[in-house]
């Protein structure tokens, strides 16, 4: 599906007329005028834009901004706003953006849940004007039980495409994420990791199609876009090569019990030895079997404070095999029958969640997440445990912030077992946890924020020793523009491979050359967005190719 050439010309010739009749566009008519009357000549259907279209000016253009936006940090008032807000309400809308963004010559910024780290999807700091199309009103949720696949607009949540497959099927899930209001458009461009990722992989390794829509304003789905630019968009990171309108996943079996738990260990319990114990084994434990770590600060029994750590499971099978397998692998947990729950896959999404005990998966339907905080994250992937007195050099700095979070996440199983370079994704063998550090704070205050800043940036130091080197690896939807970012105009490969190679190793150089494809004047971009080749390496590259 292309929109057709007839009515880009119209389009050219409207917009040649209208900046012919000024020597500023602006003077004349404003951004979003021209950008309105640019959609309606390129959109197939008409556009309700007083219920789709917001601008400064409108009276809900805030609260549309803030509604699935995550990090506050970025919504204060001396961040940059776009210049609109443009909500599509089917495909043709957002390809009729994309050709009007490129004759406005507007930058544009494309958000689906709203969740990256840096907020990207809804913020720029090194391009103005903006704007941000917002993929929210696209969330269809086909699921094809028959062809174990579903069709998910990209404006969907991964809560919802559980819910709806859940709603066809108690035997089939999908291996996403693990927090239920991410934007499954953007989610899975990362990679996409959550508790069966040691039995499936990844979410992106569990993709069977896709629809793009590229520079041009083209629809293209996997045979028309190539396995080259089908691999990049799985896990090369969002935004990079078009806009994402939906993903073909492809579920899972799933049993019809499945088996959680949580249990927690204070350093007054012993906290430091069994997380090395842990480390020694959670890589090697079966694959139907996912714990992670949750460590923060608690108070303890003397009145003071300890650091808490959470052991948070999903086993996909009975207790009775469960308790088997863990007196076996690893007993210095202590895990016992009356800490098992046993529950539907379905279910367990909730609990992993973080939901109270009996909550109706309906509540998955709500799309957007509530909470929302000033946070700052980082990330690292570990190789080799990390001692006992590294762990308590780790505490001190813990009990020095107010509230710190880190999760460690387990690898190996399925993960293990694919190629580094089967997608972009390039954390795979080798790699024992991942572990996400964050901190967060309720105030705007930006000495406040300066203070936090600091603290897990000295904490990311001191990680150094214990974390994977050569590079020192990153998860790219943990985004950390501390590790580097394109600047305005300047985009070079070679300044991109500092951080480039952080979240994608030698993949970067592949990713490079499918932008170079694809998006060669770099109309997709942001602060970490994969720069094109420059135009002479790319005519050398040409010549050899």
């Amino acid at each position: 599906m292309v929109v057709s050439s007839k009515v880009s010309v119209l389009s050219s010739l409207l917009f040649c007329l209208l900046f012919l009749s000024s020597p500023s566009s602006a003077t004349s008519v404003s951004i979003q005028d021209s950008f309105k009357q640019c959609l309606t000549v390129n959109s197939n259907n008409p556009i309700p834009f007083s219920t789709c279209f917001y601008t400064p000016n409108s009276s809900n253009f805030t609260s549309v901004l803030q509604s699935s936006a995550q990090n506050l940090r970025y919504l204060t008032p001396s961040v940059p706003k776009p210049e609109f807000i443009f909500e599509p309400l089917q495909e043709s809308h957002i390809q009729a953006s994309v050709i009007c963004a490129k004759q406005l010559g507007i930058h544009l910024r494309v958000r689906s849940g709203g969740h990256d780290y840096e907020g990207l999807s809804y913020v720029s700091e090194i391009e103005s004007p903006f704007i941000v199309v917002d993929l929210s009103r696209l969330r269809s949720v086909n699921v094809d039980i028959e062809d174990n696949s579903a069709w998910v607009q990209a404006g969907a949540t991964i809560g919802e495409a559980y819910y709806r497959i859940s709603e066809k099927s108690k035997v089939h899930g999908f291996p996403g994420g693990l927090c239920s209001s991410l934007g499954i458009g953007g989610h899975i461009t990362g990679g996409a990791y959550g508790t069966m990722m040691r039995k499936y992989g990844l979410g992106a390794d569990n993709v069977a199609d896709a629809r793009l829509i590229d520079a041009t304003g083209r629809v293209l789905d996997r045979a028309s876009m190539g396995e080259d630019v089908f691999w990049a968009i799985r896990g090369g990171g969002g935004a990079s090569f078009g806009i994402i309108t939906a993903w073909q996943l492809k579920l899972v079996p799933v049993p019809t019990t499945v088996t959680v738990f949580t249990v927690a260990k204070t350093l007054e319990q012993g906290a430091s030895r069994i997380l090395y114990r842990w480390q020694e084994v959670a890589d090697k434990l079966h694959e139907d079997l996912f714990i992670r770590v949750l460590i923060n600060v608690a108070n303890s029994s003397s009145g003071g404070r300890t650091v808490a750590t959470a052991y948070n499971a999903l086993f996909l099978g009975d207790a009775d095999r469960l308790l088997h397998i863990m007196k076996s692998s690893f007993p210095e947990l202590g895990l016992t029958r009356k800490d098992c729950i046993e529950t539907s896959w379905i279910q367990s999404v909730l609990y992993i969640a973080g939901y109270p005990n009996n909550t109706a998966p309906e509540v998955l339907l709500q799309g957007k997440s509530l909470a929302k905080s000033y946070f700052k994250a980082k990330s690292d992937f570990i190789k080799e445990p990390i001692p006992e007195t590294g762990l308590e050099g780790l505490w001190k700095r813990v009990l020095a912030e107010e509230s710190p979070l880190m999760i460690w996440n387990p690898y190996g199983g399925m993960m293990s077992k694919i190629s580094e370079s089967e997608t972009p994704f390039p954390h795979r063998n080798g790699i024992l946890m991942m572990i996400q550090y964050l901190t967060a704070w309720q105030s705007g205050d930006e000495k406040i924020a300066s203070k936090h800043m600091d603290w897990i940036r000295e904490l990311y130091k001191y990680m150094k020793p214990y974390a994977s080197m050569n590079p020192r690896q990153a998860y790219v939807n943990y985004r950390d523009l501390d590790l580097g970012m394109n600047k305005k105009d300047n985009s070079s490969p070679i300044r991109a491979r500092v951080w480039g190679a952080k979240y994608f190793k030698d993949n970067f150089n592949r990713l490079v050359q499918v932008k170079t494809k694809i998006d060669p004047d770099n109309f997709y971009r942001h602060e970490q967005s994969i720069p094109p080749l420059p135009v002479s390496p790319r005519k050398k590259f040409g010549k050899r190719g």
